[in-house]
């Protein structure tokens, strides 16, 4: 398992969630990405995304002004 930070900060919507779904591409099932963003709205869009792929948000979490989460690779449905 592989475990990647992902640099979203001072992206705005869709941006976060396509920088995200472009390096999960590149990853197998178990590695885990850990998105830093600084729009809130990914709070909503990025567990959006998963759940429609089928990749798990493990954790979500804001500190010091950043939105953190912590996205684990599944197969993708089909």
């Amino acid at each position: 398992m592989n475990r990647v930070q992902l640099d979203c900060r001072r992206l705005l919507c869709p941006m976060p969630v396509i920088r995200v779904q472009d390096h999960i591409a590149g990853l197998q099932p178990g590695d885990e990405v850990e998105a830093i963003c600084t729009d809130p709205g990914v709070m909503q869009d990025i567990p959006a995304w998963c759940r429609i792929i089928g990749h798990l948000v493990l954790e979500q979490k804001v500190e010091d002004d950043e939105y953190i989460l912590l996205i684990r690779v599944q197969e993708e449905r089909s």
